[in-house]
């Protein structure tokens, strides 16, 4: 290209992109630095509705107690189900809003509310808290996903407004390599990899010719993203799946390497939710900047105690108390931010069947990691668990907590699917904890 011509490109290029330069360059200057800090952001789902009265808020002494008895934990003055010993060890570390308002009770709607922070609505498609941290921390160079489902409740909730690009990569097997991220055979390991690396360059030749093909006025990869270029978040996903089948970093989903005596802490292979976290704690080390873990069945209208007691209880004990020991052991638990949580709690008063229902009047939620506080517990319940005690939270409250908890400013707004600007938190942080 000689000069001429380069300068005629380079006129007709900043004719046409000087109106939106400001705005792009804004957007640059305020790019977080966190990306390169390796920030995370883990969340534990409890599909169907856990008993917070069982688990975090319990009322020994009162007719809607129920069978299990509160122990210390390692946060003084913070008791616990008896039903969670190891993660009691760890409570230190964690800290309880046991005063969460929601008024939410309908499944449905409840795992909206609680995985995006607002009210489902009919025209905004909000975000997945997990698509949010990735649109604000994840590393564009790193293979993997930055915002990973273990299960399908962040699929089902999905990216909204941010776009495909922020989309869960979804995980149905934990401790078993996606079978969609498998490299078809192509001859020998040598050959195969050779003709995997050509696809991949014929790939991108291909994909940025589209793009830059789709907004010739800007030049820049980085303005085309900016302003929106399907073409350009097309590219992107795809690429970054290209870039996971040929990395390394895709054996990182095997957990059965481990040592036994780790997969045994975690509960064995048959904990599917241990292994769960087990592969979170994996992924973070590699920089993925939102796991979403999910372990159903507390929908527990009958027969609650012994369900708790069997069941869900140790699977989650193990698990959520083995993740938060190992993140702070390696290390990980300053840039690593864990929240507990379900669709709502479950009714103080115990029912005819022996089960609690829906509740989203009071109930709980765990948080810890990053710059939340350990060893609080913030807010109370009356001593029959029906009321508010002290420091109401909502769920704006709760998401801006958990943003801050990351370094991310709750005030950062993005623009929904009608092109107005929205803050990423309808609240503000807790004090006692951030």
């Amino acid at each position: 290209m000689n000069r001429r011509h380069f300068m005629s490109h380079v006129a007709g290029a900043s004719a046409l992109a000087v109106p939106g330069m400001s705005f792009l360059q804004e957007l640059r200057a305020q790019a977080p630095k966190l990306k390169k800090e390796n920030k995370s952001l883990i969340i534990l789902w409890m599909g169907g509705g856990p008993s917070h009265m069982d688990l975090w808020d319990l009322k020994p002494g009162d007719a809607n107690g129920g069978e299990f008895k509160p122990i210390k934990t390692s946060a003084p003055g913070v008791d616990i189900s008896e039903i969670m010993p190891e993660t009691a060890k760890q409570f230190k570390h964690l800290s309880i809003i046991r005063s969460l308002v929601t008024n939410e009770g309908s499944h449905e709607r409840g795992t909206t509310l609680m995985n995006t922070g607002r009210a489902p609505s009919p025209v905004v498609q909000f975000p997945a808290l997990g698509a949010v941290c990735a649109s604000e921390l994840a590393s564009k160079d790193l293979p993997l996903p930055g915002f990973i489902g273990i299960g399908g409740t962040a699929q089902r909730v999905g990216p909204g407004f941010l776009g495909m690009q922020y989309a869960p990569f979804s995980v149905q097997n934990p401790g078993q390599p996606p079978e969609n991220i498998k490299a078809p055979g192509l001859g020998d390991e040598k050959t195969t990899l050779a003709r995997l690396r050509r696809r991949q360059r014929l790939f991108y030749n291909v994909e940025d010719s589209f793009d830059e093909g789709a907004f010739p006025h800007m030049p820049s990869l980085a303005d085309r993203e900016a302003a929106g270029s399907a073409a350009r978040a097309h590219g992107a996903i795809y690429k970054k799946a290209f870039d996971l089948t040929v990395s390394p970093l895709r054996t990182v989903f095997e957990t059965s390497k481990e040592k036994a005596s780790d997969i045994a802490a975690y509960g064995g292979q048959a904990n599917r939710f241990g292994m769960g976290c087990l592969l979170a704690r994996k992924l973070v080390e590699k920089g993925v900047s939102c796991v979403e873990i999910d372990l159903g069945g507390w929908d527990n209208h009958a027969g609650i105690f012994n369900t708790l007691r069997t069941g869900n209880g140790p699977r989650l004990d193990k698990g959520m108390g083995n993740l938060v020991k190992d993140l702070n052991e390696r290390g990980l638990w300053k840039n690593t931010v864990v929240v507990w949580m379900g669709e709502f709690g479950r009714t103080p008063r115990i029912n005819q069947n022996g089960g609690r229902d829906h509740w989203g009047r009071c109930w709980s939620v765990v948080v810890g990691g990053g710059a939340i506080k350990g060893g609080v517990a913030h807010g109370s319940t009356s001593k029959d668990g029906m009321d508010v005690d002290k420091d109401p939270a909502k769920i704006g409250d709760l998401f801006a907590t958990l943003y801050k908890g990351l370094g991310i400013d709750p005030t950062t707004k993005k623009r929904d699917n009608l092109g107005r600007p929205l803050e990423i938190a309808d609240g503000k942080p807790i004090a006692a904890l951030v």
